[in-house]
């Protein structure tokens, strides 16, 4: 590959990654609606058919975004899970790294989960949401049924996400989410 193919494809990756970089930005400080195309043209000093060259419009960025936020969860609580000494202390701490997650990255989170995304989800879903459902996985199947971890994971995930959401939502009351917290372990050991 020659030198000017190789910068000008360096130069496009990292204008690729200012615009993903630009969006998290603008929505954690002024919310998804902040985003547009023309906003982000402006932040990055590029016009918006550049943009386009890159991305065809907000649900390709937010998908972008998206994705981001998968490898950052993953990276976040793949720690907590490896250094627990028990199982029982992995499920807390992944439960409790995954509820500050969602709630100390309100924008990004909402990117993953509660936007429009082009994300599929499944076996046919990007490694990056691969990587962070092993990662629950492997914090939940000791609790699972042998035959049926993946689904048991699914429905722990889903008990996390609707305790996340309604908590950030306002919906629950704020004085006892540790309680809450406790309760859902509890529930997940017993079947153990």
């Amino acid at each position: 590959m020659n030198p000017i193919q190789t910068r000008k494809e360096r130069e496009r990756a990292d204008r690729h990654q200012r615009i993903i970089d630009s969006a998290r930005d603008l929505a954690e400080t002024e919310g998804w609606d902040a985003v547009t195309v023309r906003k982000l043209a402006d932040r990055i000093e590029y016009s918006q058919p550049v943009l386009y060259s890159h991305f065809t419009g907000k649900d390709a960025i937010v998908t972008a975004v998206a994705e981001m936020g998968f490898a950052e969860l993953a990276r976040d609580i793949r720690p907590l899970r490896e250094r627990a000494e028990t199982p029982e202390q992995a499920l807390r701490d992944v439960a409790q790294g995954y509820l500050d997650f969602a709630r100390d990255k309100a924008a990004l989170y909402d990117a993953m989960f509660l936007l429009r995304t082009e994300l599929t989800f499944g076996p046919d879903a990007p490694q990056l949401l691969k990587d962070a459902f092993v990662e629950l996985l492997l914090t939940f199947a000791p609790f699972a049924a042998p035959d049926d971890a993946e689904t048991f994971t699914e429905v722990a995930w889903s008990s996390l996400h609707g305790l996340a959401t309604l908590d950030r939502g306002g919906r629950l009351r704020p004085d006892f989410r540790a309680d809450r917290l406790d309760i859902l372990l509890a529930q997940w050991v017993q079947g153990r």
